[in-house]
């Protein structure tokens, strides 16, 4: 059988393409337990599970763009330049979510569950967006 644009076929049923999160980290752990209480199937790396602590920013979009992750963050302060330089340097990504230090913590869960049952990951690509509002910050390339 041969594959779909929009997934692969099994059995007669078409498997969607679906987001992987990773948390920097800087993000509140409670936002990657409730998203994964919230939604089972999402996969959402933590920064302890992934060994992040300690990398720069530069080094956290490299990272999560190579394991084809959308990044995770409460540093709106510095990522989104980081982001810009990213994608200026001719460099991909698999997108940028920035969650709002105050936003409720079931609020931005629900987000990032519709985001995840609702978007294709083409969608995120080199996109940067504010959660829990989707926010969409437009990049030049």
């Amino acid at each position: 059988m041969g594959k779909d644009p929009a997934g692969q076929s099994q059995g007669g049923r078409v498997l969607f393409l679906r987001i992987r999160f990773q948390a920097d980290s800087d993000l509140k752990f409670a936002i990657v337990t409730a998203v994964r209480r919230r939604e089972p199937a999402i996969d959402f790396a933590s920064a302890q599970e992934s060994a992040l602590d300690g990398l720069g920013d530069p080094e956290l979009l490299d990272r999560a763009a190579s394991q084809g992750r959308v990044l995770v963050s409460h540093d709106r302060r510095t990522m989104l330049n980081h982001f810009r330089n990213h994608l200026a340097a001719g460099k991909s990504s698999p997108g940028l979510l920035v969650v709002s230090q105050g936003a409720p913590i079931g609020t931005v869960t629900e987000a990032i569950c519709v985001l995840w049952a609702v978007t294709d990951p083409a969608e995120l690509l080199n996109q940067a967006y504010h959660l829990p509002s989707l926010i969409n910050h437009r990049f030049a390339r």
